[in-house]
């Protein structure tokens, strides 16, 4: 456990130290995990009950059809998945091909084609329901697969299922050791899970009240997340961050060596 906290400790210092990585911060996190929300519900309440994020119940709901012979209706399913890998694919091309580029994080070029796209999204009719999932697959994956981590802190902002496994395994470890730094990993996963939650609950209100172009507001929330990258954070506040974490770390690394001792001691 000790090490645990150690090593994840020396990595949010580490980030910490690389001030021009905005991509990685709690306040983008927040708006990219409503985001991530909304897209779901909207896609499965106004978009033929297709999840645009998660892969799994699409899975699950192909695998069904198929069993039961409806092989036209189990495309419905196949093609968001299809998108879904090639999200995946496309979003490393691009942190190959930019990640190099000065005036743009490669990131920032991510967002810009899930803003374009959940955008042409809200535009397709209802007898364009397979489209608008293919699109709206595509972009989710592209946002998982660039946007991994906040605060040195690994996270998902469009699914819960990872985020709740390591929620749980912080509280059970809080309980053990009582340790404030793990404590507050705990709650950043559960509030993220409350984000998505919170997400989701308004994309199932505004879609029934306004119909299908109310996609276009994770559209404008992924413009927000795109503008904030252009933000720098206050050196003296990064300093006050880095310092507090590393006395953290001070503090893990001394209960580890007191653990270590005390269990050489129980084994002479």
């Amino acid at each position: 456990m000790e090490e645990t906290g150690l090593s994840e400790s020396k990595g949010e210092i580490q980030m910490i130290r690389k001030p021009k990585q905005m991509s990685e911060s709690m306040i983008l996190g927040v708006v990219l995990t409503l985001a991530g929300g909304f897209q779901d519900a909207y896609s499965y309440n106004c978009r033929g009950q297709v999840f645009a994020n998660a892969q799994t119940g699409n899975i699950v709901l192909l695998g069904q059809n198929i069993a039961s012979g409806n092989f036209q209706n189990a495309l419905h399913y196949l093609f968001p998945l299809l998108a879904f890998l090639a999200g995946v694919y496309l979003s490393e091309w691009v942190r190959e091909l930019c990640k190099s580029f000065q005036k743009l994080h490669w990131r920032q070029i991510v967002l810009a084609f899930e803003i374009v796209m959940l955008a042409i999204a809200g535009l397709l009719p209802q007898s364009l329901n397979v489209v608008s999932n293919v699109l709206m697959s595509f972009a989710c994956a592209m946002q998982v697969d660039s946007f991994r981590k906040f605060r040195g802190i690994p996270c998902a902002t469009t699914m819960c299922i990872g985020n709740l496994r390591s929620g749980t395994q912080y509280l059970y470890d809080w309980l053990k050791y009582r340790d404030p730094v793990v404590l507050s990993r705990a709650l950043q996963y559960f509030g993220t899970i409350v984000l998505f939650g919170a997400g989701a609950a308004a994309g199932s209100l505004m879609t029934m009240q306004f119909g299908m172009w109310v996609i276009w507001v994770s559209s404008a929330l992924l413009s927000v997340s795109f503008l904030l990258m252009f933000w720098k954070t206050d050196e003296k506040e990064l300093q006050a961050v880095g310092r507090k974490l590393e006395r953290e770390l001070c503090t893990v690394e001394e209960k580890a060596e007191h653990k270590l001792e005390h269990l050489e001691e129980k084994h002479r």
